[in-house]
């Protein structure tokens, strides 16, 4: 069958970076014999730049059709609906000039591009399966009155009641699918990732104030770097690995300088070989979420487990008790520098048996051969 995946702002490893869940999403289509493209667009979210594409890169097996995107530079503001608005307006065209597919998965978010797609379905009798990443627009209740916001919800509503099908990549989304009405199939696919060669065994950290963290990801309002680097002032040696870049960045660089001058090392976002060797050298993953998050499994859980790291995080729910379960390493309370840092002291002597249970949580959880397979089997069965 022929298989259009819509999704603008994943990187891309022909800019360098590992391979995302739409991505490797394609890459197993493929594999399974069937015709693909991609479609994206030609802003990178994650720097907020036109993307850079690589001269040196192997091509992928399958097409990819690149359309632009003004810039935008905050996550949660008026200027990136409008921005994937008009993306999806330029969809919409380029749509309409191509035969039409037999499959189209669509991300959510974009709310406008869910739209595009469900419009272009159902002229078109086209089965699509929203696969949903975020809950938008919960989200932007940290920014906007709840009723504001009805516009908005009326949008995400009728993407999903309109699919054929709703994946998500946790279980929390899977409620929300529902709670917008939708009564067809509804099935998780937890974000997967390539898995690398497992990592040697390595011994405990002698105290808490040795162990290596690492942060991963934007640095946007919806990450608590503040309290990460306020615990480090209580591990007088402990250290801090930042890769990623986002609006937070000065006033981090500013507190870090102040709390822990020298132990903070901002990386922005890196390529794909400099992430490894972050991976590789941490000890510890930290995954800080402001309270009011609406993340389920965020993709830091599929990134620092692959590679071994313990995890400490401030997400409960459905992360929390995946975290419990392969006792990959340890929970803090969101906003608090002290419970943090008396976590990471009582995990320091049994690092090593956290991390073996972190990996153990990405072989069977966030392994994306396994992953992508049963999606496209899902979805096979799904156009039958």
């Amino acid at each position: 069958m022929t298989v259009w995946i819509v999704n603008p702002f994943d990187n891309l490893p022909t800019e360098g970076y590992r391979p995302l869940r739409f991505w490797l999403m394609a890459e197993a289509f493929v594999r399974a014999g069937h015709e693909v493209t991609y479609w994206t667009a030609d802003f990178s979210h994650a720097n907020k730049a036109p993307r850079r594409i690589l001269p040196d890169v192997p091509p992928p097996p399958f097409r990819v059709v690149t359309l632009h995107e003004p810039p935008y530079a905050r996550n949660v503001s008026l200027r990136r609906l409008w921005a994937h608005w008009r993306w999806a307006k330029a969809w919409t065209k380029a749509a309409a000039a191509e035969a039409a597919p037999d499959l189209i998965v669509v991300s959510t978010p974009p709310l406008a591009v869910g739209g595009a797609v469900r419009r272009y379905a159902a002229r078109c009798g086209t089965k699509v399966i929203v696969d949903v990443m975020d809950d938008w627009p919960g989200t932007f209740e940290r920014v906007a009155p709840r009723w504001a916001l009805a516009p908005l919800r009326a949008v995400a509503r009728r993407n999903c009641r309109s699919a054929d099908a709703v994946t998500v990549v946790s279980d929390r989304y899977a409620d929300l699918a529902r709670s917008y009405g939708f009564s067809g199939p509804v099935r998780r696919f937890y974000h997967g990732i390539a898995l690398p060669p497992a990592p040697k065994a390595g011994g405990d950290a002698s105290a808490a104030s040795a162990l290596r963290l690492l942060y991963l990801g934007n640095l946007g309002r919806s990450y608590d770097l503040s309290t990460v680097i306020e615990a480090l002032a209580l591990l007088p040696s402990a250290t801090l690995d930042v890769a990623g870049e986002g609006e937070q960045v000065p006033a981090l660089e500013a507190l870090a300088e102040r709390a822990a001058p020298g132990r903070v090392r901002f990386h922005g976002y890196v390529g794909r070989a400099a992430l490894a060797e972050l991976l590789s050298t941490c000890d510890v993953g930290i995954v800080p979420m402001a309270p009011d998050s609406c993340v389920g499994i965020p993709y830091k859980f599929a990134d620092y487990s692959s590679f071994g790291l313990a995890i400490v995080s401030s997400l409960g729910g459905e992360s929390g008790r995946l975290l419990a379960r392969y006792g990959a390493g340890a929970a803090y309370r969101g906003g608090d520098p002290q419970n943090l840092a008396a976590s990471l002291r009582a995990l320091a002597p049994k690092l090593a048996e956290a991390r073996t249970g972190s990996r153990r949580l990405a072989e069977t959880e966030f392994d994306a051969d396994a992953i992508y397979a049963a999606y496209v089997r899902f979805a096979t069965d799904l156009v039958k």
